[in-house]
């Protein structure tokens, strides 16, 4: 878990400083919860937590996540990377669309997979300091059981000017 953490850390600082004005805050961080349903394996619930900076304002965001899903006799970690297009609906409204890769964790195995995920942010306050989230997704799985899967995470986004 330290490993995570420091790569996060690592993660935000470097491509932070590639925010393209003031208008638009180093990072944002995404705390919430998530939920996972396998086509095969059923249903999953747990956290996530992901970092989002802006590389190129109004174009690219790029936003890497940790999850930890618990099912009944069973759980797993994922860490997916997401290209995400922005766009601003309202002053208070923000949409993006994207896709990356993500690779999972479940008892001493791991797989890689496709995401891709809608996400809607919407800020209440005009400083964009404190908002929320909804983002589901889609995951297509590159291993031989090309196993497919339905996602949703929500909860709380906190920006860093």
């Amino acid at each position: 878990m330290r490993i995570i953490l420091l790569f996060f850390f690592l993660y935000t600082v470097a491509l932070g400083c590639y925010a393209q004005t003031n208008k638009e805050p180093v990072a944002i961080f995404e705390f919430g919860g998530a939920s996972s349903w396998n086509v095969k394996s059923g249903s999953a619930y747990g956290y996530s937590v992901s970092a989002e900076v802006t590389p190129i304002e109004n174009w690219l965001e790029l936003e890497m996540g940790v999850s930890r899903l618990y099912s009944s006799g069973s759980n797993f970690t994922e860490i997916d990377v997401l290209f995400k297009k922005p766009w601003d609906i309202s002053k208070k409204f923000e949409f993006m669309a994207g896709i990356g890769p993500a690779w999972s964790h479940e008892k001493g195995s791991h797989s890689w997979s496709g995401e891709a995920a809608l996400d809607l942010m919407w800020w209440p306050w005009p400083r964009r300091r404190i908002g929320w989230y909804v983002e589901p997704a889609y995951e297509y799985g590159f291993s031989s059981g090309h196993e497919r899967s339905l996602g949703m995470s929500a909860g709380l986004l906190i920006s860093v000017p």
